[in-house]
């Protein structure tokens, strides 16, 4: 076969075109640092960088989730610490009736009064929130656990005998696949009852006030065991979280591992296809052999 000129001339063009292609890509991979800039330039690299992204994306989100459990659970055993500050009060001041004598009428009613702010003051622990949700409240988290109706009924909400009622349910928030943290305070409703009628009895007879002081620790020891609950839950998802963490780290080592270039290999290669690409030129001007205008200047 017969190599002309032009064959030689286009070969040298296509050659040319094709080391260009690979600078090109190579300064295209330093620029950006990732092997792949589009699913066609390796599609095995494309899926594999999809799925390790969507591992990262889930466990974020899971982090995420994992921050409103302790805000849930921080905000809970900040309101029972609040309630146990009143209940030991109540106690100091059923103590105070009881060891002293000479107190007068008038000195028992403004106990009275002072027992009656700190009834207020649970009340209005009992109702408190996070965000716009009211925290002890169970799954009616839209609906305040004391109204101006005083609290609910706990025990035929749901029409069903023996079965817990709305305001005992629990409130499950996903932390991780098929992994689920109870965030609400199920015996809280029923406890903050129980203390609000124990302080409608100080209204009654002085008596009846004088020999409540066993309830106010029994109802003390119910707001501990409650926070020890909490306290228990709290430790369970700061070992979510640094499990949480290890995922995170993971999925994106392996997502850096298949997607980032190794900069050292990709500037020398780029240095050897210029280096290809000068001695091509050099070659090319030799190849283009002088033609007969050449001749006749």
């Amino acid at each position: 076969m017969r190599v002309t000129q032009s064959m030689l001339s286009n070969n040298m063009l296509r050659n040319l075109t094709t080391n260009y292609n690979k600078m090109g890509k190579l300064n295209e991979q330093l620029t950006s640092q990732k092997k792949v800039s589009r699913p066609s330039d390796d599609p095995v690299v494309a899926m594999r960088g999809l799925a390790y992204r969507t591992q990262v994306d889930k466990v974020e989100q899971y982090q995420r989730n994992l921050g409103e459990v302790n805000n849930w659970l921080d905000s809970s055993d900040d309101a029972l610490d609040k309630v146990g500050e009143a209940l030991h009060r109540a106690k100091e001041l059923a103590t105070n009736i009881s060891n002293s004598g000479s107190m007068t009428d008038g000195d028992r009613e403004k106990i009275k009064v002072e027992l009656d702010q700190l009834q207020q003051q649970i009340r209005d622990i009992a109702n408190t929130k996070v965000g716009d949700k009211y925290i002890f409240s169970g799954t009616k988290t839209g609906t305040a656990l004391v109204t101006k109706d005083g609290f609910p009924t706990l025990s035929t909400d749901t029409g069903f005998v023996g079965e817990p009622t709305a305001f005992e349910s629990d409130i499950n928030i996903d932390v991780f696949d098929g992994v689920q943290l109870n965030v609400n305070s199920k015996k809280a409703a029923a406890m903050f009852k129980k203390i609000d009628a124990m302080f409608d009895g100080f209204k009654g007879s002085t008596a009846t006030f004088e020999n409540s002081i066993g309830d106010i620790d029994k109802m003390m020891d119910s707001v501990l065991e409650e926070r020890a609950d909490l306290g228990a839950r709290q430790n369970r998802a700061e070992l979510m979280n640094n499990r949480l963490e290890s995922q995170v780290g993971i999925a994106k080592k392996q997502m850096s591992q298949n997607e980032d270039v190794d900069i050292e290999k990709v500037i020398t290669e780029l240095i050897t296809q210029e280096s290809v690409s000068r001695a091509a030129l050099a070659a090319g001007a030799r190849i283009i052999q002088p033609s007969l205008v050449d001749f006749l200047r």
